[in-house]
């Protein structure tokens, strides 16, 4: 009896101590799968990020693209009436005036980013650009891809110059909604959670129908 007593005592104080040991062991199988998640949604996270920087970058090159065709449908606008100017006056003997030099520098640093990829090179050339054509119709968009080349650098007190002056200088440009958005990005990325806010309800407010609208939209939401 005594030996069945013992043998029942010592049954009991291995299940005690496999109880305890279980235990810990549950409680880091837990952490664990906690960490698991956390790792999931950091992952979600960068690929959303990866996935918007992405899909700004193809708009920016839609833009680009759109600037250079209407540049040269305005070109072609220019030399037309240039050739109807001349004509009326010498009888068409007087060759058309060929293109003004600001038009030809802007396109000069527009190229380097869409033909020639040489995005380093396109900064110097923009800047060349506003300093010797400071107020020109192509003004606003020298500013904003210049802002967007400093801003791909991660320049972004340089880039935020930039973007500003489209923002307060020309409300009337098409590069003005997405200006406001990269004004918050960068004021977000730079811990002003505040001021990166009030760009992105501006981006709203102004804008509500676009596509910067949205982006701005997602911003608030994170």
């Amino acid at each position: 009896i005594r030996s069945f007593d013992l043998q029942s005592r010592l049954e009991a104080l291995e299940q005690i101590v496999d109880s305890r040991t279980e235990s810990p062991q549950r409680m880091q199988t837990r952490i664990d799968d906690l960490q698991n998640d956390i790792d999931e949604m950091r992952g979600s996270i960068e690929l959303h990020n990866h996935q918007l920087e992405k899909l700004l970058e193809r708009q920016r090159e839609l833009f680009l693209e759109l600037d250079r065709r209407f540049e040269g449908m305005q070109q072609s606008t220019t030399n037309l009436s240039n050739d109807i100017a001349n004509t009326g006056v010498s009888g068409g003997s007087a060759p058309a005036a060929p293109a003004g030099d600001q038009q030809s520098a802007y396109q000069a640093a527009v190229n380097l980013i869409l033909q020639d990829k040489d995005y380093d090179s396109a900064i110097p050339a923009f800047q060349s650009f506003l300093a010797s054509y400071p107020v020109s119709d192509l003004t606003p968009n020298a500013h904003y891809w210049l802002g967007q080349l400093l801003y791909n650098k991660q320049d972004y007190t340089l880039a935020k110059e930039q973007f500003a002056q489209v923002a307060n200088n020309f409300t009337s440009s098409p590069k003005r909604a997405d200006s406001l958005l990269k004004l918050g990005l960068i004021e977000k990325s730079d811990g002003n959670l505040s001021a990166a806010t009030q760009f992105f309800q501006q981006v709203l407010s102004e804008y509500p129908d676009s596509t910067f609208a949205r982006l701005a939209s997602q911003q608030l939401g994170n």
